[in-house]
């Protein structure tokens, strides 16, 4: 078969040794796949894909005579060597992504090692002097010879080193004078959070993704025996050849595996899905993050204190969003809270039984300090078994003994644990065990300092006792959240029932809203009955709150702190979640003191404009900043202390966390829209939170592809307005990005130092840009025309929806089984609104359309620039240059469109159109296509690039890596989606006009749907 890659002679010429190596395992898995489907499919399926491969074009495009022979060939292939071709292409993609990965991880080794060493050789001296912009007692900045060559140095390599990471970091803020005494204010506060979802994108079964970890594994050690054999340690050439076996047997048996979900996933699967990630990197590899942070900035600013251990935390959704799901019930977010902790402590107690193997410190030839002696006495009184047991055999080694007591304790936590995970009383609650995860850290910590005071140190034990600080007994915190009407229509059912007022809560204004709401929160009355004589969907809603209440008395309050309110429109909706909380006695509305966080997300373009008129509303409240503060006494003593509000108020009061959503905005209104209204928002919700003295983490709600918010992560952070992170930031992870992003450590590591060093760095080094009215008009104009264009083809071409339903594959996407939440919000009708955004930015995707991420860009840069077209050109190539914000969007729109093929859009529309519809639905095609030419001259012009991605090589090798190779699969699903649909709309008598069932030919399409979304790295 002719190869997709360069020979080996003819890359030398052109890449650099790094590349070489990518090529030349590219060539290696090329060899493979071609290996497995010719033992398995026989040579004739192998000349079908080369046959098949040799119709695309070098650029990846299908042109129109490609796409009638790919035709011709495909409609002669039966089902069986249809969907053989289809699984053949998606194994292909899901090899190259493992390797693509792999040489990502080696990068970013690399590049940390360079960036360690140029630390190293760029030792600080201590010829002294303070800077321009320090006070004087602040720690002093070396502007000696030390300084000049770190400066130097930086500038010799910034080009070509690798941003994001905290060696890069810290030397560029030394260089920049930033004062060392706002650098440790930032590191105090500095908090990290990501939040996995369970978003329904993840397309790839557990049992696959385990396959490819196997695959992985392997690489790695046929990199090993590689360069031993090239050193001077010499190996053996029939090691590389046995693993290369290993790997062919390993690719056969993932052939021979079924990539399609059997069944429906409930939310605990989604729970250990989730948490298979924490398992095999996560749980292990965070702690290093804190190392990485401790020693690059002991290299630059040697006196300034690190950050806590957990300042880069997790959260979830999984388990405890019901938003859209009613699989998600009070019972199941328990069971969620229960198994997390089930996970952690299964790995503190293997860490535990590693450490008495260890710890075999005898007091022959080491003292102990009288409080671990005295631990063991009452250990002892405790449980006497353990003495009983094992006194004699560690009589000598009370580390052993002590860490044996401590193994007890965790076991019988444990044990209790999995009695409420089955709702049953636990039979053993008289037994010593550990209550929270403090009193378990204190023993570590007792030890440690044993250790510590008679100069010994055990790292095992120091990275056991980071995990616990990191990850306590709840792993991550869950995050509730529940759609607005469900609290409204609960609360009319309820005060229906008790005839509390004289009309519908619901046929309120409202003013008169707020107005009761208030009231009613400043009462101490009981509003609900115990027992609840109300509907399922009442109930649920009363219900969650008690579970939430539960979950707080047995895991602590960090367990589960944050109700997020989707759809969140006005004021009554943040009160209405504060009513019910205070029935659930989370909040008492006498001292204004409550153990819930209650977080608007606003979504829409319309919620987004309106969110600080509502959260200027709120913070007037009394009542709800006295909430914020911590009770009445609090918010009184900051008033009288006007000068300095946040004198007596840590930051864990008095903060606010707002949540914008990116997913249905961009549906709403377009990418261009959702982006600028997202980050007007930020800045409005700042000003607003300052003005009142309130502190403010903003939540993104980012999706995993560009149409929801996606893309790079650092240069995401860097183009929001600085004053809207100050340290904070709260992200969603889900999906395909989970696996993407953390599935191997170095590459989860990088992600997260890449995130935290974004966030130090937007903190800190503030452009202004973002605060230039001009620009700012100039933004709001393209805005307002973007949306206008993107709406009158959304929402105002009547043709528009039934074009959408038979020119992409939504209905079956909506029949694959990845989620056990809905592809369509309650009201079930077959329209936009109640279309969930991500099968929407899914199907176009698939089809190649990728419209999200693009649509109405185009027409907004072409109206400004009709008005001065030089000067206007000028403008938006210096925006680019100088604005992150603008830069982000432009290089997002840049990136997506680089994967667009609209030749084989058109082939969806052609081939999938009914023949009737043909006429109106190529009117709607030429509408998409012409906006996708214009956007991609526009964007060329205002980079400058001759070619999409010019700017970013290695994307660009990636994507047009898998183009060619996205177009016969792409023919292969329009032709299966063409038979199913017709089998279909055969005759109500049943008799079928195919020679294959409609389960086949829809195994077929779902087939195709997951190598494409393989090939693309994207679904939803």
């Amino acid at each position: 078969m002719s190869s997709v890659l360069y020979s080996l002679s003819q890359a030398a010429k052109i890449y650099p040794a790094s590349e070489l190596f990518l090529r030349h395992r590219l060539q290696i898995v090329e060899e493979l796949w071609e290996a497995v489907l010719r033992q398995e499919c026989g040579q004739k399926m192998v000349d079908l894909l080369e046959q098949l491969r040799a119709l695309c074009s070098p650029e990846g495009q299908a042109t129109h005579d490609q796409a009638e022979s790919a035709v011709k060939l495909i409609e002669q292939l039966n089902i069986n060597e249809a969907i053989r071709a289809a699984r053949a292409f998606a194994l292909y993609f899901q090899l190259i992504n493992i390797i693509e990965q792999e040489y990502e991880q080696r990068q970013q080794l690399t590049r940390y090692s360079e960036a360690e060493a140029e630390l190293e050789d760029a030792e600080i001296l201590p010829n002294i002097t303070y800077s321009s912009n320090q006070l004087e007692n602040d720690a002093p900045v070396n502007r000696g010879i030390g300084a000049d060559l770190l400066a130097k140095s930086w500038l010799a390599k910034e080009k070509d080193k690798q941003k994001g990471t905290f060696a890069a970091l810290f030397p560029h803020l030394f260089k920049l004078n930033v004062p060392p005494q706002q650098i440790q204010r930032l590191i105090a506060q500095l908090d990290v959070r990501l939040v996995f979802t369970a978003h329904p994108t993840e397309i790839v079964r557990h049992t696959i993704r385990d396959k490819q970890r196997q695959v992985v594994n392997l690489l790695q050690k046929l990199d090993t025996v590689d360069n031993r054999s090239g050193s001077t340690l010499g190996g053996y050439p029939w090691e590389a050849a046995e693993i290369r076996e290993k790997l062919l047997e390993e690719i056969r048996l993932w052939w021979r595996t079924d990539e399609l979900h059997q069944f429906k996933p409930t939310v605990l699967d989604e729970v250990d899905y989730a948490l298979h990630y924490f398992q095999e990197v996560l749980f292990d590899g965070i702690p290093q993050l804190h190392k990485r942070f401790t020693y690059a900035l002991g290299k630059t600013f040697p006196w300034l204190e690190p950050p806590q251990k957990n300042f880069c935390s997790f959260g979830s959704w999984v388990g405890s969003d019901r938003d859209g799901n009613p699989s998600v019930t009070p019972d199941v977010t328990w069971q969620t809270a229960c198994y997390q902790r089930k996970m952690v402590l299964e790995r503190y107690i293997n860490s535990v039984k590693q450490l008495i193997e260890l710890l075999s410190v005898s007091m022959h030839w080491s003292d102990v300090l009288p409080d671990l002696l005295e631990s063991l006495e009452l250990d002892q009184s405790q449980l006497s078994e353990i003495y009983d047991a094992l006194a004699l055999r560690y009589r000598q080694e009370p580390y052993r003994l002590k860490l044996s007591y401590v193994l007890r304790r965790l076991e019988n936590t444990r044990d209790r644990n999995l009695a409420l995970y089955k709702r049953e009383t636990p039979k053993n609650e008289d037994k010593p065990m550990y209550l929270s995860g403090a009193d378990f850290l204190a023993e570590l910590r007792m030890i440690q300092r044993n250790l510590t005071e008679t100069g010994l140190s055990c790292r095992e034990l120091d990275n056991l006792i980071s995990q616990v600080e990191i990850f306590g007994f709840n792993l991550t915190q869950l995050d509730i959240r529940q759609e607005s009407s469900r609290h409204s229509d609960a609360l009319n059912e309820i005060l229906e029932y008790l005839q509390v007022l004289p009309q519908a809560y619901n046929d309120l204004t409202e003013e008169q809203r707020v107005a009761w709401l208030t009231g009613e929160l400043q009462t101490r009355r009981p509003l609900i009955p115990a027992e609840l004589p109300f509907s399922e969907k009442t109930n649920d809603v009363i219900q969650t709150f008690r579970v939430l209440r539960s979950l707080q008395q047995e895991f602590g309050v960090q367990i589960c702190q944050t109700y997020i309110i989707s759809m969140c429109r006005q004021v009554s909706d943040v009160l209405e979640v504060l009513l019910l909380a205070k029935e659930a006695r989370l909040f008492d509305p006498a001292i204004a003191v409550g153990t819930i966080q209650v977080v608007p997300l606003f979504e829409t373009v319309e919620d987004l404009q309106r969110s600080r008129t509502v959260m200027r509303q709120l913070f007037e409240l009394p009542l709800y900043r006295a909430l914020l503060a911590g009770g009445y006494e609090q918010i009184k003593a900051n008033e009288e202390n006007a000068d300095n509000i946040h004198a007596t108020c840590p930051l864990t009061l008095n903060l606010q966390e707002v949540m914008l959503g990116y997913s249905d905005s961009n549906k709403d209104s377009g990418f261009l829209s959702s982006n600028w209204e997202i980050h007007k928002a930020q800045k409005s919700l700042q000003e607003i939170a300052e003005k009142y003295g309130v502190n403010l983490r903003i939540f993104h709600g980012r999706g995993g592809s560009v149409g929801r918010g996606g893309g790079p992560a650092y240069e995401a952070i860097l183009a929001q307005p600085g004053h809207s992170i100050n340290g904070r930031i709260k992200i969603t992870e889900q999906g395909e990005v989970l696996a993407s992003k953390y599935s191997l450590l170095d590459l989860a590591l990088y992600n997260l130092e890449t995130i935290t060093t974004a966030v130090i760095q937007a903190s800190l080094l503030r452009t202004g840009f973002d605060d230039i009215e001009p620009w700012n008009e100039i933004m709001e104009e393209l805005a307002a025309r973007s949306r206008s264009h993107y709406r009158a083809l959304i929402y105002e071409q009547p043709d528009f929806i039934d074009f959408f339903h038979q020119v992409t594959p939504i209905e079956e996407i909506s029949q694959l089984q990845i989620s056990s939440r809905p592809a369509r919000r309650p009201s079930g009708k077959k329209d936009l609104s109640s279309l969930r955004a991500i099968p929407w930015v899914f199907s176009w995707t698939q089809t190649r359309f990728l419209l999200p991420s693009w649509y109405g860009v185009g027409t907004a840069l072409q109206e400004f620039l009709q008005a001065e077209p030089e000067e206007h050109l000028k403008l938006l190539r210096y925006f680019y240059v100088k604005w992150p914000f603008f830069k982000m969007v432009i290089s997002k729109a840049e990136m997506t469109l680089a994967k667009v093929d609209m030749q084989m859009a058109q082939h969806y529309v052609q081939e999938l159109s009914n023949p009737e519809d043909k006429p109106r639905f190529e009117k709607v095609f030429e509408q998409i296509s012409s906006e996708y030419y214009l956007t991609k001259d526009l964007v060329l012009k205002i980079t400058g690039h001759s070619r999409l991605l010019d700017g970013d090589p290695v994307l660009q090798r990636s994507v047009q890596l898998r183009n060619g190779t996205i177009v016969p699969l792409g023919f292969i699903q329009v032709s299966l989606l063409k038979r199913l649909r017709q089998s279909r709309n055969t005759a109500p008598s049943g008799v079928i006009h195919s020679r294959y069932s409609k389960g086949e030919l829809l195994r077929g399409a779902l087939l195709t749907i997951n190598g494409i979304a393989a090939g693309m790295r994207n679904t939803g």
